[in-house]
């Protein structure tokens, strides 16, 4: 079966000012063409996936690595995960102190395979003798996570929603899925919060039989609706990508009344974007066609 190279990329689900959207466009058009590059220069549908949202955790426009949500005691705490749809192997790393790229070390989570999830001190050890150094306390801090953490706490706890979670879903020319989510939770969250983003099956799914996700939005609900498993179990099921979307998206709110977004990719490159936010900055880029972006 010929199947088009495909990337898809969000930077998340939530609300961003206009004058602000066209460069969140902007970078996930460029974190899509990097995806796709890395195929083009001989890597898989996972070196796809780990290169685009690595430079969108470079990017402090979002909420992950450099940019990241601050804690409720301003700290940082950083989750990531992807999965393979050829191998159905996955890494995921959750609660990580600073470190560059957390979506890298999920990977290397995923190639040692001895274990599929690691959180907190035990993250930061899995790094560390996996030869990342640790960023320095405040290198991924910045003056727009201080000031949302402020506002968060002046307001009682209500915590302001600009989206930010990136992720990433590709299909390689072999025909081969996969899916990676990264994220630095929501703004002022107790220690030790852990989102959707990290859990397979909740915020990162792929299957080459079925379909590769990513979700961005309500964590909590994500997490009781396992939202990216049952959006590629609704493409398997003879749904579009985007009807899947959709449908799981609204069954998200009504049920759990969560607010979210997903990118779904079908088994033969089919798209699905779906979000139930006033934004979700996302682009998609296929060999020879292309890239086009939204908001």
């Amino acid at each position: 079966m010929s199947v088009t190279p495909t990337v898809v990329v969000h930077g998340g689900a939530g609300f961003v000012a206009p004058e602000r959207r066209p460069e969140r466009e902007r970078a996930c058009a460029a974190a899509a063409r990097m995806g796709l590059e890395a195929m083009r220069e001989g890597g898989s549908a996972l070196d796809a996936v780990t290169t685009a949202v690595a430079a969108l955790e470079d990017d402090p426009l979002f909420n992950a690595g450099h940019g990241a949500a601050l804690t409720y005691d301003g700290e940082v705490e950083l989750d990531a995960s992807l999965m393979d749809g050829g191998s159905l192997r996955s890494g995921a790393v959750a609660a990580l102190p600073p470190f560059d790229h957390p979506i890298r070390i999920a990977r290397a989570v995923l190639e040692e395979g001895e274990h599929v999830f690691y959180v907190a001190h035990g993250a930061a050890r899995f790094a560390w003798d996996h030869g990342f150094a640790p960023a320095a306390p405040d290198a991924l801090v910045t003056e727009g996570a201080r000031a949302r953490l402020a506002a968060a706490l002046r307001d009682d706890g209500a915590k302001p929603w600009a989206g930010g979670t990136v992720g990433a879903v590709a299909l390689d020319a072999s025909g081969h899925l996969a899916a990676a989510t990264s994220t630095g939770g929501t703004v002022a969250k107790r220690a030790g919060r852990v989102g959707d983003s990290p859990v397979i099956g909740a915020g990162t799914y792929a299957d080459d039989k079925l379909g590769a996700c990513s979700v961005t939005g309500d964590g909590e609900a994500a997490l009781r609706q396992l939202t990216a498993l049952l959006a590629c179990l609704a493409v398997a099921g003879g749904e579009l990508p985007e009807d899947a979307a959709k449908r799981v998206l609204e069954a998200l709110e009504r049920e759990f009344g969560g607010l979210a977004g997903l990118i779904l990719l079908g088994p033969k490159g089919e798209v699905g974007v779906g979000f139930r936010t006033q934004t979700m900055s996302h682009a998609i880029a296929r060999e020879g066609k292309g890239i086009t972006t939204g908001h």
